[in-house]
């Protein structure tokens, strides 16, 4: 086990359960240095695990852990925190409770806080379903995040991003085998579905056409698809991935009793100097929307990843893409 666990005890989550026992994992990499005035928060994202962060960390980048104390808190529902795999009865399984942005973010500043003690964040980093936790820790903690730069993410789930995962959800839940949340061996059939409707999405229309999957190793478009989509897929959790879904599809940084749905309010409370990188043909988080977002950031500006790698700009996978990132997020700490 390359990780820890906090113990958060019994915890009332805002939709009502309480999720007793409940557990945060979490990995660290660097040293806390004698002030704690190096911490970089960077939360994982939908079905990631702590290690799918690591590619962003490392020596001479931005996420350098011989400069930074850097904590990758896994979200509730990833299988490594609290989830319906491995809660115990009754909160098992398909009773698993509905987890919000609101419930992570909270939960994160507990083990930042109690853990280890520390009052300022020098910034909070993240991905997708990573970058709206980091808006919602920009505006939960003005005082405490100094720097945010969320990417390929947004701080409101749109209509469109919200049906397309109606299509995850059906795609896995019409396998008989999922048995309603109840299953005893994976609804592979399922799994496999998300992952071909997945694969549609993920990616941008010139990225197929000029056939850019064969710089990931893969000989045929078909090869890709069951390689790579299918094989991303099998080996998850079918209810953790609904329990993420849920999260993703509810994400709104303002849907909690501190900014009452007021997505202006929860975005103008966002004081840390913010960069916020839309990947310019992302089919989830298009970047109008984030630019939308940034007007009503008072310290935010809105940098396009640029490319033809629509939502994965921001997964790692192409160095171009890893580049532009890191670069903006080395500008962003020096300032």
């Amino acid at each position: 086990m390359d990780y820890e666990i906090f113990e958060l005890g019994d915890v009332a989550l805002l939709k009502g359960a309480t999720l007793r026992g409940a557990k945060l994992a979490y990995k660290t990499y660097g040293k806390l240095n004698a002030d704690k005035s190096n911490v970089i928060v960077y939360p994982t994202w939908y079905s990631g695990q702590h290690y799918d962060n690591e590619w962003l960390i490392g020596k001479g980048m931005a996420l350098d852990p011989d400069k930074y104390f850097i904590i990758v808190p896994n979200m509730l529902g990833n299988g490594l925190s609290s989830s319906a795999s491995n809660t115990p009865a009754p909160y098992d399984r398909a009773r698993f409770p509905d987890i919000t942005l609101y419930d992570n973010v909270t939960l994160q500043h507990r083990l930042v806080t109690e853990k280890f003690g520390i009052k300022k964040i020098k910034l909070v980093v993240g991905w997708s379903m990573g970058a709206q936790q980091t808006n919602q820790w920009g505006c939960l903690y003005p005082d405490m995040v100094e720097r945010i730069a969320p990417f390929c993410g947004s701080a409101k789930t749109a209509p469109h991003n919200f049906v397309f995962l109606e299509g995850v959800k059906v795609a896995l839940t019409n396998d008989a085998a999922w048995n309603n949340g109840w299953y005893d061996t994976p609804p592979t059939k399922g799994l496999r579905g998300v992952g071909r409707v997945y694969a549609g999405w993920g990616l941008s229309q010139p990225f197929y056409m000029q056939e850019l999957w064969r710089t990931m190793g893969y000989s045929s478009l078909e090869d890709f698809l069951v390689a790579f989509w299918e094989g991303f897929f099998l080996p998850k959790d079918a209810n953790n991935l609904l329990t993420m879904l849920w999260s993703w599809q509810h994400g709104d940084i303002s849907a909690n009793p501190v900014f009452n749905g007021d997505i202006k309010k929860a975005l103008g409370a966002i004081k840390a100097k913010a960069v916020v990188m839309p990947g310019e043909m992302d089919l989830y988080f298009p970047v109008a929307d984030n630019e939308w977002e940034v007007k009503h950031m008072p310290n935010a500006v809105c940098k396009p990843i640029p490319g033809v790698w629509g939502h994965f700009a921001g997964g790692g996978a192409n160095p171009v893409d890893t580049k532009f990132i890191d670069d903006n997020l080395k500008e962003l700490l020096a300032s």
